[in-house]
């Protein structure tokens, strides 16, 4: 029986398969999760069948664009095989402290997007990763806008006031362009 609540945690990543014969397992990061794996100690799987179970990692390392995790007891391939395809969890409270300028999903999720020139853009809704960065995916009168994740784009988080302040290319939002 576990004690933490989904909603008390993040999800990081997949796995998608394994590496090597000791057990690790090869993860891929959702967005923000190749910040928080690296240094994972505690990371909660939930399996194809929806079950959570609660782990201690003996070894996290970044592996090309996936991080290779080793779980305490399951230190074989035998015993990872059957967690591929589940999901990868940690405690929002087990999170490293990210400096200034990296952010969680669940700390841009919900803020309000304004752009130096055209003013409010909508809210953040989603993210995805792609090879080459983040994209943030945002709602609003325009319709759905991708932002890529990174700098120049993303210039900074105002917590007080719920807002990402962007500065967007020319033509990223069409529908802008041919207001008046």
């Amino acid at each position: 029986m576990m004690d933490t609540k989904l909603t008390d945690l993040l999800e990081v990543g997949v796995v998608i398969g394994t590496h090597g014969l000791r057990g690790d397992l090869k993860i891929r990061p959702l967005p923000t999760g190749d910040l928080a794996l690296p240094g994972a100690r505690t990371v909660y799987i939930k399996d194809i069948q929806g079950h959570v179970a609660r782990y201690q990692a003996v070894r996290s390392s970044l592996h090309k664009q996936n991080v290779l995790l080793r779980l305490a007891g399951l230190e074989n391939l035998t015993a990872v095989e059957p967690l591929v395809g589940s999901s990868v969890w940690m405690a929002k409270s087990d999170l490293p402290e990210l400096d200034d300028q990296h952010f969680y999903w669940f700390d841009l999720e919900g803020l309000e997007v304004v752009d130096r020139q055209l003013g409010v853009l909508g809210r953040v809704v989603g993210m995805f990763n792609t090879p080459a960065h983040d994209i943030l995916e945002v709602d609003g009168p325009a319709g759905e806008i991708l932002i890529p994740a990174i700098a120049p784009f993303l210039v900074t988080v105002d917590r007080e006031k719920g807002q990402l302040h962007v500065n967007l290319p020319e033509g990223l939002v069409p529908e802008a362009e041919n207001s008046p």
